[in-house]
């Protein structure tokens, strides 16, 4: 008890009296036992909810030993998505600065907001709005914001890189405004169908073959890249395709037309006909990764796929091609899996190796959904897994469940990340290598 009030003291950092204060406090143990108790429970509380990283310094322990980055490493992603799905730290200036802020004091260094999500624009975009009608995401939390604006504006300010998340890529819920609006720009499967189930939601993908889809696409890219201080912009799996669909008209008289008035093979998984389809999407971000660097040549071009076998399979994104032609400056593999033996596997992958050799090649890591709790010693000890491979970082998927929707207390999974990045460090950025 006496070595607690100890701490008690210092915990305060009162430069003057500390003994008077000390002496204070085992008077008032003797004199009032009880009312001292409720009160000391309740200083240490106050303490700790106001100073959560000194109390860390202090005492804090994770719940297995992680071993630091290694003191030769002078880079390592430290990254988290920020996402509205699930999650409304978007929705308030206070409420994302406030996430900025505790990010920046854990040592975070890159945050990936969503900006193109459920058929919106979560920035005011003149483009969104010719097309789709509405400049902006009608969700309450955003009116009268730009978040893309408040984002890069304190993330800098705070040392953080703002790169923003391209998630919904060619999709749309299935009634979203967009949809509605543009229904000849919709691809389909064979039979003319063309929801596409993503859990309990019904999606429509835009087709990325026709011409008024990609220029759309890219315009949106464009203006973020023009109007925003931004260090990159990031793709996913979504900027490809669901290999079941592409049996739309366009698509059709297009293979038709250069293959000599040929129909597409009835098996969406036919070896040429998903080769046909990628290439065509390969082409695709390499005419955006131009023009990209044509406006803003430090914008560093992120993709945060699955790995290749199902992206190429399922989703027709061939993104160990697109690294072979330079069109990936950052590589965040998502791996969520609770198997840590699968985990590994993947990371052992020729391609992860092969791209490693290349650029910066991190891993996303699932700290949890909604309805799906992650434990802390499984993203620890994933975390190990990565730098004992001397890969480049991590990135957390998503930001609310980092200490929030979480099984331990918020204040046990933030003492654990502080010990997971004790000190700050620069993420690894190969532009800076080409200077």
């Amino acid at each position: 008890m006496d070595r607690f009030l100890w701490w008690c003291s210092k915990s305060f950092q009162w430069s003057e009296r500390k003994k008077d204060f000390y002496s204070m406090l085992l008077f008032f143990r003797v004199r009032y036992r009880t009312t001292f108790i409720s009160l000391l429970v309740l200083t240490a509380m106050v303490v700790m909810l106001l100073s959560p990283v000194s109390y860390a310094q202090k005492i804090g322990k994770p719940s297995i030993s992680l071993q630091q980055a290694s003191p030769s490493q002078t880079t390592e992603l430290r990254g988290v998505w920020l996402t509205n799905i699930d999650s409304d730290v978007l929705f308030g200036r206070r409420r994302l600065d406030n996430a900025l802020q505790r990010l920046k004091e854990l040592n975070f260094n890159t945050v990936y907001p969503a900006i193109w999500n459920w058929g919106w624009t979560l920035y005011p975009s003149p483009v969104a709005g010719k097309v789709i009608g509405k400049q902006l995401d009608p969700e309450p939390g955003l009116r009268g914001r730009d978040i893309l604006k408040e984002m890069t504006v304190q993330g800098h300010k705070k040392g953080l890189a703002v790169i923003p998340w391209f998630e919904f890529g060619f999709m749309a819920p299935a009634d979203s405004d967009l949809a509605k609006r543009q229904p000849q720009w919709l691809t389909s499967r064979r039979d003319g169908s063309q929801i596409w189930r993503e859990g309990k939601h019904d999606r429509v993908w835009l087709n990325p073959f026709h011409p008024e889809v990609q220029s759309f696409i890219k315009s949106l890219i464009l203006e973020i890249v023009k109007n925003y201080d931004v260090d990159g912009i990031q793709f996913d799996d979504h900027f490809g395709l669901p290999s079941e669909l592409g049996y739309d008209k366009f698509t059709v008289n297009l293979y038709k037309k250069e293959h000599n008035g040929k129909l597409p093979p009835q098996d969406p998984k036919e070896a040429e006909w998903v080769k046909w389809r990628a290439d065509k999407i390969t082409s695709y971000l390499q005419e955006v990764f131009r023009d990209i660097k044509n406006i803003k040549e430090d914008c560093l071009v992120s993709v945060a796929p699955n790995p290749q076998r199902f992206s190429y399979e399922y989703f027709l994104a061939d993104w160990e091609r697109w690294e072979r032609m330079g069109l990936v400056e950052e590589l965040i593999l998502q791996i969520y899996r609770n198997d840590i033996n699968v985990f590994i596997s993947e990371l052992e992958r020729p391609e992860v190796k092969a791209a490693q050799s290349h650029i910066p090649v991190s891993i996303g890591i699932l700290t949890g959904l909604k309805d799906r709790a992650v434990p802390m010693k499984q993203i620890e000890t994933q975390v190990q897994a990565v730098r004992d491979r001397g890969l480049a970082g991590v990135s957390f998927f998503f930001y609310e469940t980092l200490w929030k929707l979480a099984q331990e207390k918020p204040m046990q999974r933030q003492l654990a990340f502080r010990k997971m990045f004790p000190t700050p460090m620069v993420a690894p950025n190969i532009l800076l290598n080409k200077k």
